[in-house]
């Protein structure tokens, strides 16, 4: 069967390349006579692939020294309260800017562990903008300054970082890492699950400014403290090998492209072609306010639910899957990682075009 073009949020489409790659090497890594899923973590060829995928992060991002590249378990949501346990150990304070679901559950997950302030919403706007802030509001001794980058459910995305000044800014980029070129040393930490852009579902990487660490509640589990992490290499316990074996191939397919400028130009342009398509249509729309949309994932909707259904079905049988709309939100929503070739993109607008011109 040929492959499809999927549009899932995640997990995602991996490159193609990367999957052939695997699959050579799938019962004899680097003659090694077995497979990466098989081998200890404690071996020499596990520990060449493990040090060079944080190396590769190193080299991808431009990650300055005074930062530390952390793999981790437990997905991004592990992290809602690993954050807090991990940088509430002064004032207790933090501020959150809340802009869709999943910025939702990491500030209710924050409240069990101190004083955290919504300093900012766009749950009235049904989660369409990314909302000014008023700097008044900010909590002059927050122990930190929250905020997720890209919405992956309703497609927005953050036009410009808010400017915390000495409070350290931290960010979810599940959805946004490694799409485009990111100022690290904007952020005291990021974070995000690998199976949108990185790697298959779980391993979560975490990159944190050095004088975060050992900051962390007295009472936070000792697995969950990046302090732990550190000194133990991202070993403490045995960490998600196969994915992070595909981190790296992900990292190396990356750098042959160009890197990360490279990779945002062709995502720009992917995403425009699909915006601009929706902008011209009589039956699509797109629900987000232009100067706040998404690069990763784009949402749109036809006029009502019927039509919307049919749209999913049909996209279904032509090898157009997964592009269904969160079921919070409905309609349709196409994602767009980097391995979703410039190709896969064109082809979707053109059956659009059709489906219009079948049903106007």
């Amino acid at each position: 069967m040929a492959r499809v073009y999927n549009f899932s949020a995640g997990p995602s489409m991996l490159p193609e390349s990367v999957l052939n790659r695997a699959a050579a090497e799938m019962l004899d890594y680097n003659g090694s006579g077995q497979s990466v899923m098989e081998m200890s973590h404690r071996s020499k060829v596990y520990e060449e692939i493990i040090f060079g995928a944080q190396s590769l992060f190193r080299e991808v991002m431009g990650i300055p020294e005074n930062y530390k590249v952390l793999f981790v378990q437990g997905g991004a949501s592990l992290q809602f309260a690993a954050i807090p346990l991990n940088l509430l150990g002064g004032s207790g304070k933090a501020d959150y800017a809340v802009t869709g679901q999943f910025a939702t559950k990491a500030y209710q997950e924050a409240q069990k562990y101190g004083e955290i302030k919504c300093v900012a919403s766009s749950k009235a706007q049904n989660f369409s903008v990314i909302p000014k802030i008023d700097p008044a509001e900010y909590t002059k001794d927050a122990d930190y300054f929250y905020i997720c980058h890209n919405n992956t459910i309703f497609g927005t995305k953050w036009a410009q970082l808010p400017e915390t000044g000495s409070v350290p800014l931290v960010a979810d980029i599940s959805s946004s890492f490694l799409s485009e070129p990111m100022d690290v040393s904007r952020f005291g930490v990021l974070f995000g699950g690998a199976q949108k852009n990185i790697a298959p579902a779980g391993l979560t990487v975490v990159i944190v400014r050095e004088d975060l660490l050992g900051k962390a509640r007295k009472d936070i589990p000792t697995v969950m403290d990046w302090k732990t992490t550190v000194e133990n290499d991202s070993m403490y316990n045995t960490p998600p090998c196969w994915s992070i074996y595909i981190c790296k191939l992900v990292l190396e397919w990356i750098q042959s492209l160009g890197g990360l400028a490279a990779l945002k130009e062709r995502n720009t342009h992917k995403a425009k072609l699909l915006y601009d398509y929706i902008d011209a249509s009589s039956m699509f729309t797109n629900p987000v306010a232009p100067e706040f949309r998404s690069l990763m994932n784009v949402t749109f909707v036809a006029a009502n639910d019927d039509l919307n259904n049919a749209f999913v079905k049909a996209a279904a049988t032509e090898g157009f899957v997964n592009i269904k709309g969160h079921r919070s939100v409905g309609g349709m929503r196409a994602s767009i990682y980097n391995a979703m070739p410039v190709e896969g993109v064109e082809a979707l607008v053109e059956f659009m075009k059709a489906f219009e011109v079948k049903n106007a």
